[in-house]
């Protein structure tokens, strides 16, 4: 068996580790911070507690198929389970409340007909048919197998056409989507909302980002018991149980070639560690850019999906109890200018591992940000908490303090601030980030940054395909 280095301590770089040492190798796990979990963190005061990270959990047989390979103990035994229901609370621009719940079609179809009027939730409907049309032609090349080294197939648009007359009209971009098939202006902002939530403006997403809304109402959303922080916990508990070595606080300075094969990393302090094959869950493609392959340039290794955008989060304790109907996670939808009247996402966990007591609660406050220069963050913080109102009754008057979590945070919990989004199928393949098998033999990438993208979920599933790679060599081809 070998010896694997793997850079990063994320999710995904962890999903790996345990792979690879339940398969006899030894791994040893380099870490810039002195923590591990990547994005997944957690910030406490005042025995109040808050996940800084993603909050609830989509696709679980990801971690559940992670804990059966790597022990005896399934991944319910590790961490307390939950599905959210209502999956989520909408509230539109023009005061429009629906209740969606968790991983029902019909109840959404129907809950959205009560609360739009006559025909909305048929139109819904039909449009998570050509979503499931969409899923069911890329799920396995986009999730279950390592991304091809000619990706043409995951260039293709799967979004079904839209039959005008005799012919077939393209639909190309999800605010194509909406515009031709949703049409009310409270249906596009819920399909938006399921884009935007990943950083990904719906006037360039494809179409295929109507996979996004279908996945999550079709398996729903789950959440972790003390927060999404615990399974980080359970996750490097794992490893650890499997003898995984984790090393903090050591940053890598750059991967060391030989004959242009990856034979070890060099340490910001000098050291240098040999390995039979590195594993890098730093983010890419600033690695090939400027660590692993400085001596190419080119549009070679600038396809790579490059569409994330950064989070801005306001952490809010408050005096009082939840009142009663309270739901998990409402969606706050804005209108116009979003510096002003600002689309959130906010979570209400009812969670006692949380909060100080029964008569306290913490919220999270979050957005994804494109293009807002720095000085604007602490106004659009301010107009984050006025947007979290219409989900929080009397909020204002039960502020106690809050904390903003702004880019800069990210940046130095992952190494940069962008926050990555799941691998798109789409024209020219531009929604792909890097493959999981580099150019460069003995090296592999693993995480959100790279196949099949960011999101707990798509980074649990780049675990896998890269401990098959190197077990089984570049002919494995994903589970069946």
């Amino acid at each position: 068996m070998g010896r694997i280095v793997v850079i990063g301590a994320g999710l995904g770089a962890m999903a790996t580790a345990a792979r690879l040492a339940v398969a006899g190798h030894t791994v040893t796990v380099y870490e810039r911070t002195s923590t591990y979990g990547g994005a997944v963190g957690r910030f406490e005061r005042e025995g109040f507690a808050f996940d800084t990270g993603p909050g609830l959990l989509h696709l679980p047989a990801v971690y559940r198929d992670l804990f059966v390979k790597t022990g005896k103990k399934p991944l319910e035994e590790c961490v307390g389970l939950s599905q959210v229901d209502p999956a989520a609370r909408h509230v539109f621009a023009d005061g429009t409340r629906v209740d969606l719940p968790n991983a029902s079609r019909a109840g959404t179809v129907a809950a959205l007909e009560a609360a739009l009027g006559a025909g909305a939730g048929e139109r819904w409907g039909d449009f998570l048919t050509r979503a499931r049309e969409a899923w069911d032609r890329t799920r396995r090349p986009l999730l279950e197998e390592p991304q091809p080294a000619d990706p043409k197939a995951l260039a293709r648009e799967p979004y079904p056409a839209l039959k005008a007359g005799l012919l077939r009209r393209p639909t190309r971009t999800l605010a194509q989507v909406g515009e031709r098939e949703l049409r009310d202006p409270r249906l596009v902002a819920l399909l938006d909302s399921y884009a935007e939530a990943y950083g990904f403006p719906p006037a360039s997403a494809p179409a295929a980002a109507a996979v996004l809304p279908y996945m999550e109402q079709t398996f729903g959303s789950w959440y972790v018991a003390g927060g999404i922080r615990a399974l980080a916990d359970a996750v490097y508990e794992r490893c650890r149980e499997r003898r995984v070595e984790f090393v903090f606080d050591a940053p890598v300075d750059e991967v060391l070639t030989e004959g242009e094969r990856a034979v070890g990393v060099r340490l910001e302090s000098g050291e240098a560690v040999e390995a039979d094959h590195v594993v890098v869950g730093a983010p890419v493609p600033e690695l090939y850019r400027e660590q692993v392959l400085p001596w190419r340039s080119g549009d070679e290794w600038t396809r790579f999906q490059r569409h994330g955008t950064s989070r801005l989060t306001v952490l809010l304790a408050l005096r009082g109890a939840r009142e009663e109907g309270a739901v998990h996670r409402t969606v706050v939808h804005g209108a116009g200018d979003p510096l002003y009247t600002p689309t959130v996402t906010v979570l209400r966990p009812d969670d006692p591992a949380l909060r100080p007591d029964a008569d306290h609660e913490s919220v999270t406050v979050s957005m994804m940000l494109d293009m807002v220069p720095e000085e604007d963050w602490a106004k659009l913080a301010d107009r984050m908490v006025e947007a979290a109102a219409a989900a929080v009754p009397g909020l204002v008057e039960r502020l106690l303090w809050r904390e903003v979590r702004t880019p800069e945070d990210v940046r130095k919990a992952t190494g940069t601030a962008e926050v990555p989004g799941p691998a798109l199928a789409s024209a020219r393949g531009d929604w792909l980030p890097a493959p999981s098998l580099s150019p460069v033999p003995g090296l592999y990438f693993a995480g959100g940054w790279s196949h099949p993208g960011g999101g707990l979920a798509h980074a649990g599933m780049s675990g896998a395909l890269v401990a098959g790679l190197i077990v089984e060599g570049a002919e494995f081809r994903g589970s069946r």
